[in-house]
């Protein structure tokens, strides 16, 4: 069984930054993508960044692009989300989840393993 666990949310406000972590277990982490994803209260879940494998291969969602920055360090099993210039329609709660695949992208059905999430809130 794989557990992801997301950390780094918290309360910010619009402008500022914040940077979430995800730990993975288990000894596959290199060769699978990793993505994240978010939701709002009474919105649907919302593809936010994707990294293949190996790192080669990147993907963000229209409203993240040129703010958000996905990366991963392999020999941490960890995958990260640093997201600058915030918004208060970022507000959510951020989840982590494992591809099924080495570059699996947007759709949340690539991913067979998700975090508990953690909440991030920007202020206005």
């Amino acid at each position: 069984q794989v557990q992801l666990v997301e950390s780094g949310g918290g309360l910010v406000q619009a402008g500022g930054s914040l940077r979430l972590s995800c730990v993975s277990s288990g000894r596959t982490f290199r060769r699978l993508a990793m993505g994240w994803f978010r939701q709002a209260r009474g919105k649907e879940r919302e593809f936010v960044a994707a990294i293949s494998g190996n790192g080669g291969y990147i993907y963000y969602g229209d409203s993240v692009k040129g703010r958000f920055t996905i990366s991963r360090a392999n020999a941490k099993n960890t995958v990260y989300l640093q997201m600058n210039s915030l918004k208060p329609e970022d507000t959510a709660s951020y989840y982590c989840a494992r591809g099924r695949q080495y570059s699996s992208r947007w759709d949340a059905h690539e991913y067979d393993y998700w975090g508990q999430g953690t909440q991030v809130t920007v202020s206005s």
